[in-house]
């Protein structure tokens, strides 16, 4: 796996290109310095920490045949205050999956994401405590 960072400006922005070409762009608060022009280092680690638990979450309800039309992921965090670095000390994630989706399904695919799959959770849980719920919001099938 490769990562290139590169710098946009003169201040604290800029660009991450992966392997494949895609990128993300990254900046600091204006408090420090920054632009607010991308994300934060910590906020991209709540996206990955989001991204890698829906990513199994949709392969576990694909595997068990679960009609999941969608789903959504809100995750919050605090850090620790006054220290440098401020690691993270907690962690929520809120699930909200669509679809006609089996409440027992979804609520063994999220434990199985966050308890044994995710990557990201096992390397954020060494410092911070993480928590997680669901809902499941069934839709309308279609006449």
């Amino acid at each position: 796996m490769k990562i290139e960072v590169e710098r946009l400006n003169d201040a604290f922005h800029m660009q991450a290109t992966n392997e494949q070409g895609n990128t993300i762009q990254l900046d600091s608060n204006p408090e420090s310095g920054g632009h607010d022009l991308g994300f934060r280092p910590m906020q991209l680690m709540l996206a990955g920490i989001g991204g890698c638990s829906t990513i199994d979450i949709v392969d576990i309800m694909k595997k068990q045949r679960e009609n999941l039309e969608d789903i959504k992921v809100t995750v919050t965090a605090e850090r620790e205050k006054d220290k440098t670095p401020a690691l993270f000390t907690s962690i929520h994630l809120h699930y909200k999956l669509f679809g006609d989706v089996s409440q027992e399904k979804a609520q063994r695919a999220v434990e199985l994401s966050m308890d044994k799959y995710c990557s990201v959770a096992k390397i954020l849980e060494k410092t911070a405590e993480i928590t997680y719920d669901f809902e499941v919001i069934a839709t309308q099938k279609s006449v």
